[in-house]
């Protein structure tokens, strides 16, 4: 699944093997500054210092940058789709966040094994989402896409699952 990951966009002038390694550089040192953000918890000293918006900007203009050369199943860019739905979520921007999981979730489903909860919790996200977004037929489905890999995952009596099938009646 190597090529799927780091697949490249497909463009009638394709980029050179010297743009293609600069943009890897570049992703990779993107992502690494938001590790350390994460890591030494400076995403909230950064939200005091640099609003939430000047964040999702960065994700924005990173995604533009790296999408004129990765396809968006590339892991740099799912990477930078990830952190900008969650810096949308930390803004309450159901949309935007919405807008991102729904790019994400498509190649997760691919990268990851079948029962993985990393899509698992993409479906959660999205479930929930789309049931705050009054979508309930796309809530009711995702929701019931990540219970039905929880219930291999977990076992289908975990808490968890009878969270989220409360949740399913509670709408």
């Amino acid at each position: 699944q190597d090529k799927e990951k780091l697949e490249i966009r497909k463009l009638s002038d394709p980029p050179s093997a010297e743009t293609v390694r600069d943009m890897i550089k570049y992703a990779r040192n993107v992502i690494e500054e938001f590790r350390r953000a994460k890591h030494y918890k400076y995403i909230l000293c950064l939200t005091l210092t640099l609003p939430a918006c000047e964040l999702l900007e960065i994700c924005e203009l990173s995604l533009d940058k790296m999408g004129a050369v990765f396809e968006d199943s590339n892991v740099y860019m799912l990477h930078m789709m990830y952190q900008a739905m969650g810096v949308c979520l930390y803004v309450q921007d159901w949309e935007g966040a919405l807008r991102h999981g729904q790019k994400i979730i498509r190649p997760y489903s691919k990268h990851y094994p079948s029962y993985s909860l990393n899509v698992a919790s993409m479906w959660l996200k999205l479930g929930r989402l789309y049931m705050a977004l009054e979508n309930r037929t796309a809530g009711v489905k995702a929701l019931k896409r990540a219970i039905a890999i929880m219930e291999v995952a977990h076992g289908k009596d975990h808490p968890y699952i009878s969270e989220i099938k409360k949740e399913l009646e509670d709408h």
